[in-house]
């Protein structure tokens, strides 16, 4: 039997149950957002020493994404734009939304070498697609 939800009810009142939630789904999916076998490009891409380079490197990556996935990234990246947004309210600046979503849209298929560079490059690829969101996935 599937089971039915309120988002009315108090316990989804806590907008760090909902995100928990949320990120909890896509640590749990069977493959990350971005599938493993675009890790390692989006590493090296992020890693690119011209800006421009790597913006246009990253979008023809994004481009690449199974239409499901592109579209679920689309969406919600859009939506952590708007969260962004309010920055000074919520705290959620580019660089947190980066440390937060990061290793949960992006990750190796196999333990890391090195955690730290990983999860440093994993973040700036979720803060170069928030700031470079209309370049990235065009309208």
């Amino acid at each position: 039997p599937e089971e039915r939800l309120s988002l009315a009810d108090p316990e989804w009142s806590d907008v760090h149950v909902v995100t928990g939630a949320l990120k909890l789904f896509f640590r749990e999916l069977p493959e990350p957002l971005v599938p493993y076998e675009l890790f390692d490009p989006f590493t090296e891409a992020i890693k690119l020493p011209d800006p421009q380079e790597r913006v246009e490197r990253v979008a023809e990556l994004v481009q690449s994404l199974p239409p499901v996935n592109y579209a679920t990234l689309r969406y919600l990246l859009a939506h952590l734009c708007r969260v962004m947004e309010r920055a000074d309210v919520n705290r959620m600046t580019r660089q947190n939304i980066g440390i937060v979503f990061g290793p949960t849209l992006l990750r190796p298929e196999r333990e890391p070498g090195s955690l730290a560079a990983d999860m440093a490059q994993q973040n700036q690829a979720v803060e170069l697609l928030l700031a470079h969101f209309d370049r990235i996935f065009p309208a």
